[in-house]
């Protein structure tokens, strides 16, 4: 019986393709920061907030566009809907790089 030890077997591809991208991002200049579980755990909060508000929002939008046949009406419905979900999700976005680099 052969008993083979796991600290010198080949990399899979995907050890491969990230010391590849980590060389990458040394050459850049690009700095890695380590996520604490606080921020972890404050990310995810946000993440579940928003994930809560857009899907609110996109079943007001389903409600509001639902009776509506004209076409530049449903339009202008559709325009404010994809505004205000882009307001979200930057507003999202924004305050998960607050939660990083606090």
């Amino acid at each position: 019986m052969v008993v083979m030890s796991n600290t010198a077997g080949p990399k899979t591809a995907y050890e491969l393709a990230m010391e590849r991208l980590q060389k990458q991002d040394k050459e850049a200049g690009v700095e890695r920061h380590v996520v604490t579980p606080e921020q972890k755990t404050a990310i995810g909060e946000i993440r579940n907030i928003y994930e809560a508000k857009l899907a609110q929002l996109e079943i007001a939008h389903q409600g509001e566009t639902l009776p509506v046949f004209d076409p530049d009406a449903r339009a202008a419905l559709d325009s404010r809907y994809h505004a205000e979900r882009e307001r979200l999700v930057a507003e999202r976005d924004r305050k998960i790089e607050q939660a990083r680099q606090s």
